[in-house]
């Protein structure tokens, strides 16, 4: 999922809105599980329960151009999110088969990590490892570091002016002064939707704002890609974090969300536009 333009980086007035009427209308029409699109009579009745003025998003009853761009982003995240993300997410069995595939395609030398699963469960992490073998098919020969244990920092002169607060889960092609930094979440053993999960879009969402400042002093091209799977995990337990996902793309703190099978064919098309732009700053 790349961003839609016409909501990339709006002002933080415009994300403060979001945020607020879906935390208070909610994210999802409880009962059918759908994802909401709050209506303007939904806004109203909020912000009047929350003791706050709407009059910039309805004036005179009428709904201000402000107002009409918060309904049009809340019915593109719903209609992106239930008509080209879900369809995308995988079961346990979906990228089990997927990832044997790839395994014979490939016949891959890069790690294939294994989850944290003990007895019948333990095996392969399917995703991750789905991820690194289409990076590795790839990436021209080029390094890559797929399980960074260190902080990823950027320097200047050949001495470090920034580092990250957190390990990423993978860089290309290192973690001093990556051209690619991505976040990996699949949760297929999950049984219900808990802080662990949770954590893991808000700490995604530190790396942004962080990365967002290293791109504004220093003027680097730097990729930041989350990728997530597990359709019971996000679609039947966490629409409201698909929707905060959504969001946090068109904040412009994350320059990619790629979600289940989605990476088959995504991956590559990435990979070339790093490996590009490995060749021309290091000509």
């Amino acid at each position: 999922m790349q961003a839609e333009s016409k909501f990339l980086k709006q002002p933080q007035e415009f994300w403060a809105n979001v945020k607020l009427i879906s935390q208070k209308v909610g994210y999802t029409n409880r009962g059918v599980g759908t994802i909401k699109v709050p209506s303007i009579q939904d806004i109203e009745s909020a912000y009047d329960k929350l003791g706050l003025d709407s009059s910039k998003i309805v004036l005179n009853n009428k709904v201000t151009a402000f107002g009409s761009l918060l309904i049009e982003y809340f019915q593109f995240r719903a209609d992106f999110l239930t008509n080209h993300i879900e369809p995308n997410l995988q079961t346990l069995a979906q990228a089990k088969a997927l990832y044997t595939k790839l395994k014979v395609d490939l016949n891959p030398t890069c790690p294939e990590p294994l989850n944290k699963q003990k007895g019948e469960k333990h095996g392969p992490a399917y995703f991750t490892s789905i991820i690194n073998m289409l990076i590795e098919a790839n990436s021209k020969g080029y390094d890559c570091n797929y399980d960074p244990k260190e902080l990823s920092a950027f320097t200047h002169n050949n001495f470090p002016i920034r580092s990250l607060s957190r390990r990423v889960d993978g860089s290309f092609p290192n973690v001093i002064n990556p051209i690619a930094l991505w976040e990996i979440k699949e949760y297929y053993y999950t049984t219900t939707f808990g802080s662990r999960v949770a954590d893991g879009v808000y700490e995604t969402q530190l790396d942004g704002y962080e990365l967002n400042e290293v791109r504004e002093h220093l003027g680097r091209t730097i990729h930041h890609c989350l990728m997530i799977d597990d359709h019971n995990t996000w679609w039947a337990m966490g629409k409201s974090y698909l929707c905060r996902i959504c969001d946090m793309l068109h904040m412009g703190l994350v320059t990619e969300v790629i979600f289940g099978k989605e990476v088959e064919t995504r991956i590559p098309i990435l990979v070339k536009e790093w490996t590009t732009q490995f060749e021309k700053e290091n000509k």
